[in-house]
């Protein structure tokens, strides 16, 4: 069911403690939308400026797991600044309607900047997980840098950088006890490198396990379990062909097969592109056979998939909802609601609820 409110490109979405929507708009706009979908509340102010071009812009957004009583929210956006632009992940605390840096005042402090800046205006990845211990994973894409016909300085495979990474942070932005150790020179916060662009990622419910969807090139789509200190092979292996290439399957970078020198992924999409995007893990009553599922976002397929994960973190089977796929809609985000139901951003600018 499509809810009434009409939104601009809408990215992440988060629902706040009243069942109110708080959701981002690529142009850079934070906004509340009433619990039964019908209309904006509130624009909130505070958000930084954003770089908007391309697929740049502001990006996802989640809550604390300790809003009830301290209110931060937290969001990534496309950051400009010396070199270009690159992901930055910025928290505020929400009064009223209005964000507040931890000193009291207007606006919210930038925690978290990918290193270095770069020209271009595509892929900044870039989704928020926290983890039940309440650090949090930032997925950060390599910025369309590593060309697999010509891998160069392989953006994601360098340490001393974190493009093409996922990170573990503390809340404040410092960097947790626990992370891995990579060689000398490595930037701190790595958690896993060779990604390609993230659009999506969830913590697996009773486990610390963030899962990420990933673009590849022209087809090579991924969903990857990622584990400490691992490395997913990007520019060096995909499943997908480097763009120029007739699409197929026998044309995958570095032959495809990521074992045993990469991390294989889960599940993957060939010879043609999926664009997975936002996912979750299912929770919820309202679809009990549905419960532990891992629903994902699908952008260039215009659909919903539902994928069923065994107790070994196997990939076991993969559907689309057909009730979504049904809708011709590229689905940018998939977020459970309080109510158990799911909540679908779609690119058109709609919120589209799952419900029985």
């Amino acid at each position: 069911m499509q809810l009434g409110v009409s939104l601009a490109s809408p990215w992440g979405m988060a629902f706040l403690p009243d069942g109110r929507m708080l959701v981002t708009q690529k142009a850079g706009s934070m906004v509340i939308v009433r619990a039964d979908g019908s209309a904006i509340d509130a624009t909130v102010t505070g958000v930084p400026a954003v770089n908007n071009t391309g697929q740049g812009g502001l990006l996802d957004v989640q809550l604390d797991p300790d809003f009830a009583t301290d209110p931060w929210v937290y969001f990534t956006f496309a950051e400009n600044g010396s070199g270009g632009s690159g992901t930055a992940l910025a928290r505020g605390r929400l009064v009223g309607n209005a964000l507040r840096r931890s000193n009291g005042s207007a606006g919210a402090d930038v925690i978290w900047q990918q290193f270095p800046k770069l020209g271009g205006d595509a892929h900044y990845g870039s989704r928020i997980a926290f983890r039940p211990d309440n650090t949090l994973y930032v997925t950060a894409g390599e910025r369309a840098q590593d060309d697999p016909s010509s891998p160069g300085t392989q953006w994601a495979q360098n340490v001393a950088r974190t493009t093409g990474k996922v990170v573990r942070l503390n809340r404040d932005g410092t960097i947790p006890a626990g992370n891995p150790t990579f060689p000398a020179g490595a930037l701190p916060g790595l958690w896993s490198l060779g990604h390609r662009n993230p659009q999506g990622a969830a913590v697996r419910p009773g486990t610390s396990d963030v899962w990420v969807s990933e673009h590849g090139p022209q087809g090579g789509d991924e969903i990857n379990r990622v584990l400490a200190g691992r490395n997913y092979g990007w520019p060096l292996r995909s499943y997908g062909c480097p763009y120029g290439s007739p699409v197929s399957t026998s044309c995958a970078v570095g032959g495809g097969t990521h074992a045993p020198t990469y991390e294989e992924p889960e599940s993957w999409w060939v010879p043609l592109s999926d664009a997975p995007s936002g996912m979750t893990f299912y929770t919820g009553a309202g679809f009990p056979e549905w419960q532990g599922n891992l629903f994902v976002g699908a952008l260039a397929g215009q659909t919903l998939w539902r994928l069923v994960v065994d107790a070994n973190h196997n990939v076991t089977s993969r559907e689309e909802v057909a009730v979504v796929a049904a809708l011709s809609q590229r689905i940018r985000h998939v977020v459970q609601g309080p109510d158990g139901w799911l909540y679908l951003l779609t690119d058109s600018g709609r919120i589209v609820r799952v419900s029985r």
